[in-house]
């Protein structure tokens, strides 16, 4: 699937929806580990950017849309619109990051 037809609006401009698939998902589970919450914790006495958990949630925010791109494209879709992410804490330590949207099939006007 072109990544270019994936977007948080409710339609792609210069493309009409010739069907709708339902809603799609992608979902993955993701722990620190110790040695990530040691390095985490030591920037953090520093201040600013934490570079050990903006890799963690940018790997499970990647993990999830492509899962999510993967369900769409077993539906038969070329497109996804309407997409969004949510996460929450699973339990202390775990997040869930779920990638979801509208499977749709575009064709150019």
């Amino acid at each position: 699937m072109d990544h270019n037809l994936i977007t948080t609006s409710i339609e792609l401009q210069g493309y009409r929806v010739t069907q709708q698939h339902g809603v799609v998902r992608g979902i993955t589970v993701r722990s620190r580990s110790v040695l990530g919450n040691m390095a985490g914790g030591f920037q953090s006495i520093f201040g600013g950017k934490l570079s050990i958990y903006v890799q963690l949630c940018e790997k499970a925010r990647a993990e999830a849309f492509e899962l999510m791109v993967r369900h769409a494209e077993e539906q038969g879709a070329n497109a996804i619109i309407n997409m969004r992410y949510d996460a929450n804490e699973v339990m202390n330590g775990i997040t869930e990051v779920l990638a979801y949207g509208t499977a749709v099939t575009v064709s150019r006007i």
